[in-house]
């Protein structure tokens, strides 16, 4: 399989050689200075960039018809128009907030336990994420993404990273140096506390995800999720 990179930082690097360990050829390593020059080439591109260039690199793909895996966090207030030009062009498009395996095992947890919370008025749930400094939004996506399908099986309606009202969720979102990625969701009563969590050891994990996503979009044309990839 040949494989775009669009965005070519730490993640990309990763990306690169596990994609070599599994066979595939990058045909494209594109940095925020590069053009799009090789996209035609590709198989499949995935897509680590940042947010301010990610519906551009998106939209490139999808107009010359190249399956694409989007990692990028922070863009989604256009996530609506990506899939309807997705659809429109017959294209093949999955974005994730998070491509560990280990994290998307983690949120369908997280949904079980918020569906058998929901009765218990007594526990309130909070959340702590703890991201490297390079890390550019707060919270994370993979932090909005536990938090939304807390709200969609509970009483809570939204989230705040300041201020929480009694229906908010409190994400305590910090920066501190050479940490991949933790993710803790607390629910705590007077009696007692219960807690999940996920620490991601390095970013070959993430990488490994986005590999195995690009490996199983390859053909297909629709909009789709990691359920879809990983069968859950």
């Amino acid at each position: 399989m040949k494989i775009a990179l669009l965005g070519y930082g730490k993640m990309g690097n990763v990306i690169a050689r596990i994609a070599a360990e599994r066979g595939h050829e990058i045909v494209l390593r594109k940095k925020a200075e590069d053009n799009f020059d090789g996209l035609q080439d590709a198989d499949v591109a995935i897509e680590f960039s940042v947010p301010t260039a990610a519906v551009t690199n998106i939209t490139e793909c999808l107009n010359n018809n190249i399956p694409v895996v989007s990692g990028t966090t922070g863009w989604l207030a256009h996530y609506d128009e990506v899939t309807q030009l997705c659809e429109t062009k017959k294209g093949a498009f999955i974005y994730a907030s998070n491509f560990s395996l280990g994290v998307n095992i983690f949120f369908e947890l997280n949904v079980q336990l918020a569906k058998m919370m929901s009765k218990l008025e007594r526990y309130n749930v909070s959340m702590e994420e703890i991201h490297h400094t390079q890390k550019l939004d707060a919270p994370s996506g993979t932090a909005i993404t536990l938090a939304n399908d807390i709200i969609a099986n509970t009483n809570y309606i939204n989230w705040a990273i300041e201020n929480p009202k009694e229906t908010d969720i409190f994400i305590d979102a910090k920066r501190e140096e050479n940490v991949p990625g933790t993710h803790t969701v607390n629910y705590v009563s007077d009696v007692d506390s219960i807690e999940i969590k996920h620490t991601a050891h390095s970013r070959e994990g993430f990488a490994l995800g986005a590999v195995v996503a690009a490996e199983w979009l390859t053909g297909k044309t629709g909009v789709y999720s990691m359920k879809d990839v990983l069968g859950i």
